[in-house]
Parts: C-alpha cells; sequence; structure tokens
C-alpha cells in the first residue's frame, strides 16, 4: 500500500520541525571540552556515576522564551552540583562559586578553551555574526 493512500488520523502525533538555535549559539566542541574538566565548584573528576556536564548560565543575557543561552556562557558542574544548582537556583548556588560570579567564571572558560579561534573562524566564513 502507497503511503499516499493511507487514510491521515485526526490526532497527528508527529510535531512540526523547529527553527532550532542560532549557529553563534552552539559550541559543541566548547562543552565537550567543559565535560572533560572538574567540577569548579567541587573539584570532582567526572565518572560514570557522576559525570562532568556544561551547565549553561541562564542570567547571562541573551535567552529567549523557551530557549537557552548560548553556549559560551556554560560552565563545569559535576551531576551532583548541576542538580544542587536548579534545587537553589543561579542566584543562591553561584555563592558557592570562586568569585560568586558564574557569568565570568563561563566568560574565563570561554576565553581559555584552545579551539574558540578556530570556531569564530568558522562560523565567519558561514556568514554568521560571532555575538
Amino acid at each position: 500500500m502507497r503511503a499516499a493512500s493511507l487514510p491521515r488520523s485526526a490526532f497527528q502525533t508527529r510535531k512540526p520541525p523547529r527553527a532550532g538555535r542560532p549557529a553563534w549559539k552552539c559550541a559543541g566542541d566548547f562543552r565537550r571540552w567543559l565535560r572533560k574538566l572538574p567540577c569548579i565548584r567541587c573539584g570532582h573528576i567526572g565518572d560514570q556515576a557522576n559525570p562532568t556536564v556544561a551547565a549553561h548560565v541562564d542570567h547571562a543575557g541573551g535567552k529567549g522564551t523557551s530557549t537557552k543561552v548560548a553556549d559560551r556562557y556554560c560552565i563545569p558542574l559535576c551531576d551532583s552540583c548541576h542538580k544542587q544548582q536548579h534545587a537553589l537556583g543561579w542566584r543562591s548556588f553561584e555563592q558557592g562559586l570562586p568569585g560568586h560570579d558564574a557569568v565570568a567564571i563561563s566568560e574565563t572558560f570561554w576565553s581559555k578553551w584552545p579551539e574558540r579561534g578556530a570556531w569564530e573562524r568558522d562560523l565567519a566564513s558561514r556568514g554568521e555574526a560571532v555575538r
């Protein structure tokens, strides 16, 4: 039976395609690099039971409705600390971070990422603005 001759259900379960995040917000290699680092809060080196995650610092700016901030505003947290961050909220949680400023920490990691220059050049070569 051809797909075109199948009756369409009144209840569609497929979601429409989403536009996705703009390229300037996506730095997957940066997040992978962060996940290899120890937790900035407790120093735990990620393992299978408590891996390191790249936690987005939501109050860094540029966050829209139902979207994350740019990946450049991520910090390495072990899964346990990341869960605490969600329970406490960023403003309370960051008081336990060095310097008490998650945005400044994320900017430091972004500036130290060895592949940042190549990422920015690639973005520029595709006509995307680096923000």
